[in-house]
């Protein structure tokens, strides 16, 4: 059998393309397809993902960055202004901040709970820091922040079992697991976001099509104004700081 006869049996939708990714990878080998056959994420394989057209150093167990969360960014780089404070937390690979940041240029600051991730995201470039959302960010930025970035997990845990597998049994389960009904990270990112956002601020999270109101609602009752915007592939909140008092 080829390389993409046997990727295709192994249920790789995009076999072709796959195949030709991993043969030209200075890493390729039989053991390297082997681990594929068996599930394990091409962008591990790989050691890099593909974002907005922009490869990301990427290493096993850290959250592989979405295409569709590209619209989330979007959103992102059209309310940012000029040379805005960008603050990505649960950066992962910081695939979003960065993303943001070459369009707007401004800084940009991130955090992930996990060193793995944070050695990534500096490997990208980023200014990354470890840190249990807002833990580790500089005192200064308070009040300061344009642009928040927030891709919690927001899988609700019941529902991780029906994920396909090369996400549940290869991803660290803290980038997926968001809890009861997957909003319990974003509670916490309502609770403390006011205080890390200027003026005009905002910040910018994903969410199903059911969670959203629930998500708006959150960032509603912390005093911010909540709005759901939504394309065919992806359902985001956006939340801003529209006066001082929030």
């Amino acid at each position: 059998m080829t390389l993409v006869e046997r990727l295709r049996a192994a249920g790789c939708v995009f076999a072709e393309e796959e195949a030709a990714l991993l043969l030209a990878s200075p890493l390729f080998s039989e053991e390297l397809v082997l681990r594929r056959i068996a599930g394990e994420p091409l962008e591990y394989l790989l050691g890099w993902a593909l974002f907005a057209e922009r490869r990301f150093v990427i290493a096993a167990g850290v959250f592989i960055p979405r295409h569709r969360t590209e619209f989330l960014v979007a959103a992102a780089i059209a309310a940012a202004g000029d040379s805005p404070v960008i603050v990505d937390v649960c950066c992962g690979t910081a695939a979003l901040g960065l993303t943001v940041h070459a369009v707007t240029g401004g800084t940009l600051v991130a955090t992930d709970i996990d060193p793995a991730a944070v050695e990534c995201a500096r490997a990208n470039g980023a200014d990354a820091v470890v840190g249990d959302l807002f833990d580790g960010l500089p005192p200064s930025l308070r009040g300061t922040v344009d642009v928040l970035l927030a891709n919690t997990p927001y899988v609700p845990t019941g529902a991780i079992a029906d994920l396909p597998r090369e996400f549940r049994d290869f991803e660290a389960r803290a980038t997926l697991d968001g809890g009861a009904d997957g909003l319990d990270l974003q509670r916490r990112v309502a609770a403390e976001a006011s205080s890390w956002l200027a003026v005009g601020g905002s910040v910018f999270v994903e969410a199903s099509d059911d969670q959203a109101p629930a998500s708006a609602a959150l960032f509603e009752a912390a005093g911010l104004s909540a709005r759901i915007v939504a394309d065919d592939d992806a359902t985001i909140v956006v939340a801003t700081r529209t006066s001082r008092s929030a």
